[in-house]
């Protein structure tokens, strides 16, 4: 179901507590505020180029802003904040993704590429060899204090934790894998483990760029992806299987957000036809992780930190 048309290359899904939405429109730079019904819409906040969103407990917005390569605090009335711009010896490129962890820090993917030396890419498979250093950070929602957690990713993108709290999930889009992170004490703990592959066909099978992006779990620990140009959501199992492809209208979904754990419907951003559709599925999705509560940033040990 069309749920909101006319949003310039949605992303950044948010439910908020009293049924609305929020969404980035990344070519006009906004976030937008959605109705519950989807019939008004108003501006937030003019950041610049928008990527993704999370919310935290006191109802700020957390966004990753990958024109000026920030993440930005924004509250609903537009007040803009820039909390970090990276680590000191290893600044953003394009922060992407975002995400509350149970501990209360931001977790957030670094596609590893400035967007002006990929975006728009002539022709589409030359982007399979722009060099890419996807990363994942921690971040302090109160210091801004920044420890990278990995990095190497081929266009590191979605990120979400799994049920319990115990693994973070991060998709990388340049191969369609699903990695995840064992998680103790705000650090990994081991190497990233493969999880899970979204692809029905070889990437340039589909004429550009495809691959996973923004991701959500469901009440049962099932994953649902946004896979960009394969024009599903491809849903994986608690053992990374693929259980199911649901088609949307549309070849470009970016992300996906549940409504609520009592409410068994997604919301999906799609970019080809500049929409907001909404899915109905068998259960709700698991409670999003917030906090305000200011953690002290452990530096993550071994190679990967600066």
């Amino acid at each position: 179901m069309i749920f909101q048309q006319n949003v310039s290359n949605p992303e950044g899904p948010v439910c908020l507590p009293d049924g609305s939405w929020v969404v980035t429109e990344m070519n006009r730079g906004i976030i937008s505020h959605i109705s519950a019904d989807g019939k008004t819409k108003r501006t937030v906040a003019h950041t610049g180029r928008p990527n993704g969103l999370a919310l935290d407990e006191d109802g700020n917005l957390w966004a990753t802003e990958s024109r000026s390569s920030a993440l930005l605090r924004v509250t609903m009335d537009g007040e803009v904040t820039k909390i970090s711009k990276g680590h000191r010896d290893l600044r953003f490129l394009w922060p992407n993704d975002l995400c509350f962890g149970p501990d209360g820090a931001i977790y957030m993917t670094d596609s590893g590429v400035p967007l002006d030396a990929f975006e728009g890419i002539e022709p589409p498979e030359a982007a399979y060899h722009v060099p890419v250093d996807g990363r994942v950070f921690r971040v302090d929602p109160a210091s801004g204090a920044c420890c990278l957690l990995d990095r190497g990713l081929r266009f590191a993108n979605g990120i979400a934790f799994g049920p319990g709290g115990e693994y973070l999930y991060v998709s990388e889009t340049l191969t369609g894998n699903i990695y995840r992170y064992s998680i103790i004490e705000g650090n990994p703990s081991g190497e990233r483990q493969l999880f899970g592959n979204v692809m029905l066909k070889p990437p340039m099978e589909h004429g550009r760029v495809a691959g996973p992006d923004g991701m959500a779990f469901d009440l049962k620990g099932n994953l649902y992806v946004a896979v960009l140009a394969q024009g599903d959501i491809t849903v994986l199992g608690p053992d990374g299987s693929v259980r199911n492809h649901l088609g949307v209208d549309g070849v470009f979904p970016t992300n996906v957000a549940f409504a609520g754990a009592r409410e068994p419907r997604a919301l999906v951003t799609e970019g080809s036809r500049n929409q907001l559709l909404m899915l109905e599925t068998p259960t709700g999705g698991l409670p999003l992780y917030s906090s305000n509560v200011s953690t002290e940033i452990v530096r993550p040990r071994g190679p990967h930190n600066p």
